[in-house]
């Protein structure tokens, strides 16, 4: 399976991101709607990514890294990190902040397979490619035995499996795509089939984290 790059590079996204401001809503056709806080991603990390990343550990890598705000906090604190993400715009942004990332897609070939110590799934990435199941075990084969995922989960006890599209405040829309939202204990329920241990959960400031164990 691979994700699907139109949806993440196309606008109004990857004009939301050049921007670095929205704003940017997701949809449904059932008239489900959430924004997307392209300001937070464009800022530096605030006290709940600081609260992920002080869990950290080892070389990290975030899947769907957007402008780099965690890859770039990483860098600073002396982590070995990568950011992916299939948009160009993003990796630029990232790289233009002082992070290293890669437009890649995390079900094509990666760096060093195997050999992340964490994982990273923040701002709902939990819901790339539409199959949490799916995606967790794409990267069980990413971190080694004992490997950490820190995941951001929706906040609403929620498993729901969607197909949105992005669209801007003028109404331009983006390619629909494949989605998922998971609450922490629809996570847990996928990791356990998945090859993962659920290890700790916690919130602050009105967001939601799941920390997972590779079996």
């Amino acid at each position: 399976m691979r994700e699907r790059a139109g949806a993440w590079t196309e606008d109004p996204y990857t004009e939301a991101i050049g921007n670095g401001r929205g704003p940017l809503h997701l949809r449904a056709r059932d008239g489900w709607s959430l924004a997307l806080d392209v300001e937070r991603w464009c800022k530096g990390a605030d006290a709940a990514d600081l609260s992920v990343l002080d869990r950290c550990r080892g070389t990290v890598l975030d899947i769907g890294c957007g402008p780099g705000r965690l890859v770039t906090a990483l860098h600073a604190d002396g982590h070995p990190s990568l950011g992916i993400d299939l948009n160009p715009a993003a990796v630029a942004r990232t790289r233009a902040r002082g992070g290293s990332a890669l437009r890649r897609s995390v079900f094509e070939s990666l760096p060093a397979p195997g050999v992340w110590d964490t994982a990273l799934l923040m701002d709902g990435n939990i819901g790339i490619g539409g199959d949490p199941a799916l995606l967790l075990r794409r990267v069980a084969r990413l971190v080694p035995r004992g490997g950490l995922l820190l995941a951001e989960v929706a906040t609403e006890d929620v498993d729901e499996r969607l197909h949105v599209w992005m669209e801007s405040a003028k109404g331009a829309a983006g390619t629909p795509f494949p989605w998922a939202r998971v609450g922490a204990a629809a996570l847990h329920r996928v990791a356990r089939i998945s090859g993962w241990l659920a290890e700790d959960s916690w919130s602050k400031d009105a967001h939601e984290f799941v920390a997972l164990r590779r079996a």
